[in-house]
């Protein structure tokens, strides 16, 4: 196996732990939510992680078996607006005790990021066209997710610490 395909290999193999990853973390997010809304978007972002897992795996198998990406193609989903609620109203009622809520926004951030800089790397380095679209392709959709999941941090935060106590002097 030259350099260039082990790499590719190695490079599917760490995004689809990552997915796996943000599969558990979204689904044990959904479990523990207590907002409506959020149990909604963090269950349909658990299911997209699976279909994102299932689109790497075929790609890693096809390169192990046949030394060449496989003709899968991700699925098609809505993107996530930014501007889109992921809790509901409600939850900026009982901001002082949405610790969790808050806790998992913050980390569904870094888990994004974190996503998006992989693939784009990914991307950068693959030597395939059609390995380097996919990643381009996963890294514009995690993109939506992780924009809105900003989006909505930045809207709790305020009133998340003023409720806290963590007004400022």
């Amino acid at each position: 196996m030259d350099a260039a395909m082990k790499q590719m290999i190695d490079g599917l193999k760490e995004a689809m732990q990552a997915e796996r990853t943000g599969h558990t973390f979204y689904a044990m997010a959904a479990m523990n939510t207590s907002d409506p809304t959020g149990k909604e978007v963090f269950d349909q972002l658990a299911r997209e992680e699976m279909e994102h897992f299932t689109f790497l795996a075929s790609h890693y198998r096809s390169l192990l078996e046949h030394g060449v990406p496989s003709n899968a193609r991700l699925p098609s989903h809505p993107t996530v607006s930014p501007d889109s609620p992921i809790f509901s109203a409600a939850l900026r009622e009982r901001i002082k005790d949405a610790h969790f809520e808050m806790s998992a926004i913050s980390i569904a951030v870094q888990l994004e990021l974190n996503a998006i800089n992989h693939y784009r790397e990914q991307a950068r380095r693959a030597t395939m066209p059609e390995v380097q679209k996919f990643f381009e392709e996963l890294a514009v959709w995690e993109t939506s997710h992780y924009e809105a999941f900003l989006r909505q941090q930045q809207s709790l935060q305020e009133d998340y610490w003023r409720s806290a106590g963590f007004d400022r002097f």
